[in-house]
C-alpha cells in the first residue's frame, strides 16, 4: 500500500516486537510494510481479509502462514516471529529483510522467470498432507459480495457517490458474472485440492543469490493448483509433467474469475467506509472503475 492505515497507531507495532524505528515501506498492494534493521514488518487489515468476522479472520490468516512455514521449501520466505493481534482490525508478523532484486505485477518479465515461478509451484503443490492440514482450505466465499447490491450509507468520502453509480449502471453483467462463478464452483473437486500460494505473480516473487522466491504468504489456502496457475500463462506442461496432476481448464477460468470479482467486492467496500481521498483511494478508484469496464465488455 502506499499509505500507512489511518485508524492504527504505529506504535502498537513497534511495541509487539520490540522493534526500534520504524519506516513504512510503500510497496505491494493489500498489506502494509514496515522496515525495522534486518526485518520487516507486515501489517494486514482483518476487515479486508475476510468479510465482517475478525476473529476468524485472524484465525485464517495465522493458519496460512503456519502452513508456509512449516512447508521447509528453501522458496518460502516465511515468518521468524508469529503472528500478533495488534488490534481489534490489524494483525501483523515479521520477516527476515530480503536482499535481491524485486518487481511488480503485470507480464512475466522473461521466460525464466516464469519457469522458475512454475518449478516452485511445483513443489508447494507437493507438498504432504500433514503441512496440508495446517492450512485453510479455500471455501470459494467472496468477501463482501453480500454486500455488492445493499443500499448505500451516506457517502462516507470523495469517491463513495462515484462508486455508488458504478456498481448500479453495472449491476447486470456483474450479476451474470457471479452466476457464473457459482456454477464453476459447484464443479470444484475437493479431492484436487493443493498447499496453494494464491498470488503467485511477478511481484511476489524477488531473484536472490540463493535463487528464487516467493513471499506474502498471508494467501495461502488447500484449493485446486489453479488458484496459482491461472497466473503463469498458457503452457504448464512443466507442472503437469513434475507433479502428475492434469490442469482442468474450467478451474483457471475459475480463478480467473474469482480475482477479477474479489477486488470489485473489496474495493467497493472500502468505498462504502469513510475514506479521505488517500493515494490508496485513488489507486483503488483506478483498479474499481478498470474492473467494472472489463465486466460490461465480458
Amino acid at each position: 500500500m502506499l499509505t500507512p492505515p489511518g485508524d492504527l497507531d504505529v506504535r502498537l507495532v513497534a511495541d509487539a516486537f520490540g522493534l526500534g524505528p520504524l519506516t513504512y515501506q510503500p510497496v505491494g498492494w493489500g498489506s502494509h510494510h514496515w522496515s525495522a534493521g534486518d526485518l520487516f514488518v507486515t501489517v494486514d487489515d482483518l476487515r479486508v481479509k475476510a468479510g465482517t468476522d475478525l476473529d476468524a479472520s485472524f484465525d485464517r490468516l495465522r493458519r496460512s502462514l503456519d502452513a508456509a512455514s512449516a512447508s521447509g521449501l528453501a522458496c518460502v520466505v516465511a515468518p521468524v516471529r508469529p503472528l500478533v493481534r495488534l488490534d481489534r482490525h490489524y494483525a501483523a508478523t515479521v520477516y527476515p529483510f530480503v536482499t535481491g532484486e524485486s518487481f511488480s505485477w503485470g507480464a512475466w518479465p522473461s521466460e525464466s522467470h516464469r519457469v522458475g515461478v512454475l518449478k516452485m509451484l511445483s513443489d508447494l503443490h507437493r507438498a504432504p498432507e500433514e503441512i496440508r492440514r495446517r492450512a485453510p482450505t479455500d471455501d470459494f466465499v467472496l468477501a463482501h459480495r453480500d454486500a455488492l447490491f445493499d443500499p448505500w450509507p451516506a457517502p462516507a468520502g470523495p469517491f463513495a457517490a462515484r462508486a455508488e453509480a458504478l456498481i448500479a449502471a453495472h449491476a447486470g453483467p456483474v450479476r451474470e458474472l457471479l452466476a457464473r462463478y457459482d456454477r464453476l464452483v459447484a464443479a470444484a473437486d475437493p479431492a484436487r485440492a493443493v498447499l496453494t500460494h494464491g498470488e503467485p505473480h511477478p511481484g511476489n516473487t524477488m531473484r536472490t543469490a540463493e535463487g528464487w522466491k516467493l513471499i506474502d504468504w498471508e494467501t495461502a489456502l488447500v484449493a485446486p493448483p489453479e488458484r496459482d496457475l491461472w497466473l503463469l500463462g498458457d503452457d504448464l506442461s512443466l507442472h503437469s509433467t513434475a507433479t502428475g496432476i492434469a490442469i482442468v481448464p474450467e478451474m483457471l477460468t475459475l480463478y480467473r474469475l474469482r480475482w477479477q470479482l474479489t477486488d470489485l467486492c473489496v474495493d467497493l467496500h472500502r468505498f462504502r467506509r469513510p475514506h479521505t481521498g488517500t493515494a490508496d483511494d485513488v489507486e483503488s478508484w483506478k483498479l474499481l472503475h478498470s474492473n467494472m469496464v472489463a465486466v460490461k465488455s465480458g
